[in-house]
């Protein structure tokens, strides 16, 4: 019987200061508490409290100014508030994406163990038009979706290749879902981090590492799902949109 992983220590500590946004505790323009004040607030490490801080920024929540500090994202109040139409379309990518972990996790470890030198040449191809239509500013699901494709290829399994062409490029959240509210730099950090899972999803493929193969493909899938899950949960909260 399969074990449900413990929340780790930055999973609890994201789930405290998304509740803390969600129920008004800290408001859109708030400075958050330091990251020595955190570490001793909820007595964990500071390498804990980066990690939490970081995935709550690539959740469009918080944003860091450098030399000043992280504040709560002006812009949640605008781009998050979603209607029920929203809320539903999110909701649905939400559940692809828990197929797509289970599904996509096992094509990249037996990707691992089948892939040939022309597959993997083709993968760092997509990686390279990825990074080049971020550098222009032109749009990356092409890039992305061709990526997961030439994985699911790599199995040698004609089932994952026809699971992830019926799926098509509305598979990947940014193609059906706007990112609400990010500037330009924030959605050039946003990219680059996507494309940094995609290399090391590669790059386990590469070694022949299964197992490594099949993390790295978790991690980036789950870290989108992780991302709208605060999203939807912020806009389900009505006391979120309190007036001051």
């Amino acid at each position: 019987m399969a074990h449900k992983r413990a929340p780790s220590l930055a999973d609890r500590l994201v789930g405290e200061l998304s509740h803390e946004l969600m129920t008004g505790a800290l408001r859109p323009g708030d400075k958050l508490p330091t990251e020595a004040q955190v570490v001793r607030r909820h007595g964990v490490s500071r390498s804990v409290v980066r990690e939490a801080l970081s995935r709550l920024q690539a959740a469009g929540l918080v944003e860091t100014r450098h030399g000043v500090g992280t504040f709560v994202t002006a812009r949640r109040e605008s781009g998050l508030a979603a209607d029920a139409a929203g809320i539903a379309a999110v909701i649905d990518v939400m559940a692809l994406l828990e197929l797509r972990i289970g599904v996509e996790s096992e094509a990249a470890a037996i990707a691992a163990r089948r892939r040939t030198d022309a597959q993997m040449a083709a993968m760092a191809g997509a990686l390279a038009e990825f990074e080049a239509a971020l550098a222009r500013g032109a749009d990356t699901v092409a890039p992305d979706y061709r990526f997961h494709v030439l994985v699911a290829e790599a199995t040698g399994n004609r089932y994952f290749s026809s699971l992830m062409a019926s799926l098509g490029s509305k598979s990947i959240p940014r193609a059906s879902l706007k990112l609400p509210g990010l500037a330009e730099e924030e959605r050039r950090a946003y990219l680059a981090a996507v494309n940094r899972e995609h290399r090391d999803i590669y790059g386990a493929i590469a070694r022949g590492d299964a197992d490594g193969a099949r993390a790295a493909m978790r991690n980036h899938i789950g870290n989108g799902r992780e991302r709208l899950r605060l999203r939807r949960e912020l806009s389900d909260n009505p006391k979120r949109r309190k007036s001051p």
